[in-house]
């Protein structure tokens, strides 16, 4: 399995913790996964890493996506699919430095296509594209 598949677990499981308020801790075990024919391993360890950091760090997670929202958007109206690619996408461009940025939209853009709404690829290209570039700035300062 790959890193792709371990975010697709993740996106899938901030969707469950978002929607049905599932414990992180029951996250973590991934037994849907399994059901699934998931088998353990790096992408099932990825998986869990951002899950478990994109939940520890929510808050600052949520706040950066408050931040960057423009026009008549608020948070309130970005929905659920869309909003758990964002939240574990800008986990990973804060908190995963050694994860390059471009993998990390890249892999949101797909996940998007593939779940989302028909222009939530978009939506969610910008807001991570102006999030990157304001990291961007920050290291080079």
């Amino acid at each position: 399995m790959s890193r792709r598949k371990g975010r697709i677990l993740a996106f899938q499981a901030l969707y469950s913790y978002d929607v049905g308020g599932v414990p992180l801790d029951e996250l973590l075990k991934l037994e849907w996964a399994e059901a699934a024919e998931t088998e353990p391993g790096e992408s099932t360890d990825f998986a869990r890493m951002i899950i478990a950091g994109t939940i520890n760090h929510l808050e600052q997670v949520d706040e950066s996506i408050r931040n960057h929202l423009s026009g008549s958007w608020t948070f309130d109206r970005i929905n659920k699919v869309t909003l758990a690619i964002l939240r574990m996408s800008i986990y990973s461009l804060i908190f995963q430095p050694d994860i390059h940025p471009t993998i990390v939209i890249d892999e949101a853009i797909d996940i998007a296509k593939e779940f989302g709404s028909d222009d939530s690829f978009k939506f969610i290209n910008a807001v991570l594209d102006t999030i990157r570039k304001e990291l961007d700035v920050k290291k080079d300062d």
